[in-house]
């Protein structure tokens, strides 16, 4: 497995795999971190994988530098080449246009389409999680169709809801919590994706996959009344 190291200060070390952002170099990244996952590497705190790179900080006192890139070439030659479980596919119910979804309008007219070509392009497509940031539970997804790049508002609005689903330039993302954005907002979830408060806060992460789903505002109130008892469907990508 080839890559780059490059220290990060004392506590931390970037790992670059090249520089093309594609579902290759995100499974490359995975198979490190499954790696990493199964060596239990005595000085290593926590990894944080991105497009290209992954991010691993350690406990100098711990691991020095140089026995840590020893330790990372170890575990790149270790065996295995696949990943052992199949990433899965996270279908998200989505409310799209009106008041969950104030922009649809927007990219529809941009793009010479009608609102419902928009949610059919932007639904029931597997977008692959590249990585995870900005803000805990923010999944920056790949796959969104050129068809509906659009450019981000001139001035961001002060404040989006939690749940609003989004495109920025070539990107569609979730915002887990209310924040400022400058996104082209096109309908709502009603799923949580962030809980601080449980075991494992984070719905999903990175290597696996989002498909938006359409639903009516009916089943918006629905689930959104249902809160923790409503179980995302999930599957096996195939």
């Amino acid at each position: 497995m080839e890559y780059e190291i490059s220290p990060l200060g004392d506590l931390a070390v970037l790992l670059s795999f090249g520089n093309e952002i594609n579902e290759k170099t995100n499974r490359q990244i995975q198979l490190f971190i499954s790696k990493l996952e199964r060596e239990k590497i005595k000085g290593i705190v926590e990894w944080v994988p991105a497009y290209t790179t992954l991010m691993i900080y350690y406990q100098p006192e711990m691991l020095a530098y140089e026995s840590l890139k020893a330790e990372l070439d170890r575990v790149s030659r270790s065996p295995g080449q696949s990943l052992p479980d199949s990433p899965l596919v996270y279908e998200i119910p989505v409310c799209y246009g009106g008041d969950w979804g104030q922009d649809l309008a927007y990219v529809a007219d941009y793009h010479g389409l009608d609102e419902q070509e928009v949610i059919s392009l932007h639904a029931n497509r597997e977008y692959l999680i590249y990585m995870m940031g900005f803000m805990p539970g923010f999944p920056y997804l790949g796959g969104l169709p050129e068809k509906l790049a659009v450019p981000r508002l001139e001035r961001p609005r002060q404040n989006v809801k939690c749940g609003a689903v989004g495109i920025g330039g070539s990107q569609t993302g979730i915002y887990p919590a209310d924040v400022p954005s400058g996104w082209r907002i096109i309908g709502t979830t009603p799923v949580t994706l962030f809980s601080p408060e449980k075991e494992e806060p984070f719905l999903f992460s990175s290597g696996h996959y989002i498909k938006f789903v359409p639903i009516n505002e009916e089943q918006f109130l629905h689930i959104k009344q249902m809160g923790e008892a409503y179980r995302v469907t999930k599957y096996e990508k195939r």
